[in-house]
């Protein structure tokens, strides 16, 4: 009696088995394809976020490319400006002391040496061109400074309308100078901050962007050898 009933159940679990239908293939499929599209707009945003990253590090670069540029710009603008005048504060100086050969001699070849350096704003990107630049500034300077104590010691050339007038332009163009020149270097700082950041620096490498010359310390302590001007 055992037995049979055991037979019956194995009959009955061996035809429900075999009645149960087995997972098609296309629902298989179908249970597996329902994730596709969102790989995909996963591999898509992740494809346009980083094309827009990357386009937005080369505008950065671009635009701080652009600014050191700028800068630049205004620092010859400035120096410039400050070579111009030499020559008419020569003139003045020179009526009252004619005598000061040696160092009006002095001004004229440091200006004339200015004169023969190229003024393109691509000469900041050379390191060699920035420093032919300071230095010839420099030279300048020394001797501008020594003018404007021989003037000391003429009361009347002081008190000349021309003179102060010079003076006047003088002062206003060495503190064009500075602010330029501090506007330069904080441009410089920026930029070359930015080539250097990862990962925007490897787009800076495809792009060709190269760190930019900045003043040296022993540059910065030269070019701020300005004539020391006291309107009296």
């Amino acid at each position: 009696m055992t037995n049979l009933i055991q037979t019956e159940m194995t009959d009955l679990f061996s035809q429900k088995s075999a009645t149960a239908p087995a997972p098609a293939f296309g629902e298989q499929k179908s249970a597996s394809a329902k994730w596709l599209p969102a790989i995909l707009v996963f591999i898509l945003a992740g494809l346009a976020f980083s094309a827009w990253y990357a386009i937005s590090q080369y505008n950065t670069l671009q635009a701080n490319d652009e600014r050191v540029d700028a800068e630049w710009s205004h620092v010859l603008n400035q120096y410039t400006r400050r070579a111009d005048l030499v020559p008419n504060l020569v003139s003045v100086v020179k009526s009252y002391a004619a005598h000061e050969t040696t160092l009006f001699g002095e001004i004229a070849a440091a200006r004339n040496k200015l004169a023969t350096l190229p003024t393109s704003i691509e000469n900041n990107k050379d390191p060699r061109a920035l420093e032919q630049f300071l230095q010839a500034q420099r030279q300048l300077s020394i001797p501008l400074s020594r003018l404007l104590m021989v003037a000391e010691n003429y009361p009347e050339l002081k008190a000349s309308e021309l003179y102060l007038d010079l003076m006047v332009q003088l002062e206003g163009t060495e503190n064009r100078i500075t602010y330029s020149r501090q506007r330069y270097i904080e441009a410089v700082a920026d930029y070359n901050f930015t080539i250097r950041r990862f990962p925007t620096n490897l787009i800076a490498a495809q792009a060709g962007y190269k760190a930019r010359p900045k003043f040296a310390v022993e540059n910065e302590t030269a070019i701020k050898h300005s004539p020391n001007i006291e309107l009296k």
